[in-house]
């Protein structure tokens, strides 16, 4: 593994920030104290930045030796937000506020990119500006699409941007990438089944709202199996049919609500037209009627195939191409695909390990995203950062 000395040299002092930020999490666009910490972090290096965009977002400019007069730049991006989770570790370090956490490692990928930025600001060895984002409210705010909204890639522009995540379960010292889409889009639906509620031991004076729910759910997994293409990957998960207040009661409506994920718009398109025509139909057939809501919130996150060959190449370089893999999609989502629809670039995955870096006092849980007990591992800090200031350095030599 060829990390780049420096980095190592300074990963300490990193890892502080980095714990730093995980004992305060912050949920989306409320990232105010941790704002503050990389602005500050990033004006003491002597770097200029741009505050507000997104609302907490933050930007650090660096420009290379030519004091990016060649008109080269390139983005990379660290997502900065917390979760709405009660963490169960009890370490040094755990969230001092209670219901919120990063258990995403949210923390770790902030502290990742100030390493490089670091570095990056120290040597500048470069022609051109490296763009360092560092983006609010990823967890289902859109941080993204909102920081585009205000003008990212217009006051700072780039020609590629680049993001990163951590990966349980993948070795430390290995990455992953792919072109194509490597995450989901993310949508939700919530259906209201209206009927005519009434006693339950009179159910041929009501129109019961339940058994058309019922029907509704297993038809909606027929346009998986019957409706798109077979190679055509898509996902429908109910996850809440909410009615009835008693046991005698037949009630006057069902709501159902949950997720579809998708790789293509296309197929979404299918999915959502082919759900309002069966909701409505089934319905009807019952007597009753429904309300249908379908709410498109992140797209699919899709690699250009250049950036993610290239990508993989600075990987090859520092680990050895055996600790490279393919990047399995997988049906998460992220609103890096925002920047990704806006921007040719690439998001890829750094291992995490397998959890035994935690101190003790962690939770009994499994070290994976989203659960109580997850820890961002701080060996990834000297790695991604070499990866990034490779990323970056390489990439502007060679854009032309």
């Amino acid at each position: 593994m060829k990390l780049i000395d420096a980095i190592v040299a300074e990963a300490a002092s990193i890892a502080k920030l980095r714990r730093e930020i995980h004992a305060h999490p912050e949920l989306c666009f409320e990232e105010v104290r941790t704002a503050e910490l990389v602005a500050q972090q990033l004006e003491g290096w002597g770097i200029p930045i741009h505050r507000g965009l997104g609302t907490t977002g933050v930007v650090g400019i660096v420009h290379g030796r030519d004091g990016g007069a060649c008109g080269r730049a390139v983005g990379l991006r660290a997502d900065m937000d917390a979760l709405p989770m009660q963490e169960f570790n009890t370490f040094a370090h755990t969230s001092q506020h209670a219901g919120k956490m990063h258990a995403c490692g949210h923390d770790g990928h902030t502290a990742m990119l100030l390493a490089a930025a670091q570095h990056l600001v120290r040597h500048r060895d470069f022609e051109g500006t490296v763009y360092l984002i560092f983006q609010p409210a990823e967890e289902g705010g859109g941080g993204a699409r909102e920081m585009i909204k205000e003008g990212l890639f217009e006051q700072f522009p780039m020609q590629a941007v680049f993001g990163m995540h951590n990966w349980p379960g993948m070795a430390v010292g290995q990455f992953a990438v792919s072109p194509g889409p490597v995450m989901a889009s993310s949508n939700e639906f919530k259906i209201t089944v209206r009927g005519k509620g009434g006693h339950a031991a009179l159910p041929h004076t009501t129109i019961d709202p339940v058994p058309v729910a019922c029907q509704m759910v297993q038809a909606f997994q027929t346009i998986v199996t019957r409706n798109k293409k077979p190679v055509d990957t898509a996902v429908i998960s109910v996850t809440m049919i909410h009615t009835g207040e008693a046991t005698n009661v037949v009630p006057n409506s069902c709501e159902i609500q949950g997720t579809v994920r998708t790789f293509t718009t296309p197929v979404l398109d299918l999915i959502e037209q082919r759900m309002a025509d069966i909701a409505k139909h089934t319905a009807a057939a019952f007597g009753a009627t429904c309300d249908f809501a379908f709410t498109r919130n992140y797209p699919p996150t899709v690699n250009s195939e250049p950036e993610a060959a290239f990508a993989r190449r600075v990987m090859q370089d520092i680990v050895g191409e055996a600790n490279v893999n393919p990047q399995e999609p997988t049906m998460g989502a992220e609103d890096f695909a925002y920047m990704l629809q806006a921007k040719p670039g690439t998001y890829c995955f750094i291992g995490n390990g397998d959890g035994v870096h935690r101190e003790m006092g962690h939770g009994a849980g499994p070290c994976t995203l989203h659960n109580p007990s997850y820890d961002f591992n701080d060996e990834l800090i000297p790695l991604g950062a070499t990866f990034w200031v490779h990323l970056a350095t390489l990439w502007l030599r060679e854009a032309r």
